[in-house]
């Protein structure tokens, strides 16, 4: 079975979950936890082997004369793990500053012999995308593609206020398809990074059981408690083992990342 490495982030969580508190698009404030120049920087491990590295950057840029964040997220695999299956994966969105919504994304991927690319332009009058591989596409209002849905997350759903149980749901369309995006609060741990410990709140998004995971509750992302809330690790309980995703640099960042 071929799973594509930043994907699993979207494919597989659309299981309903109970929610104590449900938290969607419509909660935005004028908080901002990123800033053009953030850089954070990821190793990728299986198990024990370090088997790539990922990033994701924020650059403000000119979309149709406004200035909009254009956030890249990038995977690649190195030494053995290029030999036997080369991943060149990026995944980018243009997000307007004055609504937080994106205005355009674009889907990269190359896996071994797998090429996809698609680019995805948001229509919000019309509650319609319009995409390169499957033209209109008719969507809900507030719809995100995956990297937005998160950095709304950073701005608008992580916080104290948070209480175990409570649920952040997203509507994001991921490639040609509509998904629900549910992650559950878990509550707080600390992280040891080659940073230093990092104090972090712990989601779980909603897996779907038979795909690659065996339970529910088999995928985590811890985020810093900091003002940066700022993805620190990420961790997924497949089948076959355990694929890890830690933070190992940064720069840029809007607040000071609080590390011991």
């Amino acid at each position: 079975m071929k799973t594509r490495t930043i994907a699993l982030l979207a494919v597989l969580l659309y299981t309903a979950a109970p929610a104590q508190e449900l938290i969607t698009v419509d909660r935005c404030t004028n908080r901002w936890s990123y800033g053009n120049g953030e850089t954070l920087d990821y190793t990728i491990k299986y198990s024990f082997i370090t088997g790539g590295r990922a990033s994701l950057t924020v650059r403000d840029t000119i979309v149709d004369g406004q200035t909009v964040h254009h956030v890249v997220g990038t995977a690649r695999t190195s030494g053995m793990a290029d030999v036997f299956y080369k991943v060149r994966d990026v995944y980018e969105s243009y997000i307007d500053h004055s609504t937080q919504m994106p205005l355009k994304a674009v889907r990269n991927i190359s896996e071994g012999r797998y090429r996809s690319y698609d680019e995805v332009v948001y229509d919000r009058d019309s509650s319609v995308v319009h995409t390169t591989k499957r033209g209109t596409v008719d969507v809900p209002e507030g719809i995100l593609d995956i990297v937005s849905a998160f950095y709304h997350a950073r701005n608008n759903a992580f916080g104290d206020d948070l209480e175990v149980g409570d649920t952040i749901l997203y509507t994001t369309y991921f490639a040609g398809h509509i998904y629900p995006l549910r992650i559950t609060y878990r509550g707080r741990e600390s992280v040891k990074t080659k940073l230093g410990k990092i104090d972090c709140y712990r989601f779980a998004p909603v897996t779907e059981v038979g795909r690659a995971f065996q339970s529910d509750d088999d995928m985590h992302v811890w985020i810093s408690t900091d003002n940066n809330h700022a993805p620190v690790k990420i961790q997924f309980d497949l089948k076959i083992g355990s694929f890890i995703c830690e933070l190992s640099g940064c720069s840029g960042l809007k607040y000071p990342l609080r590390a011991s």
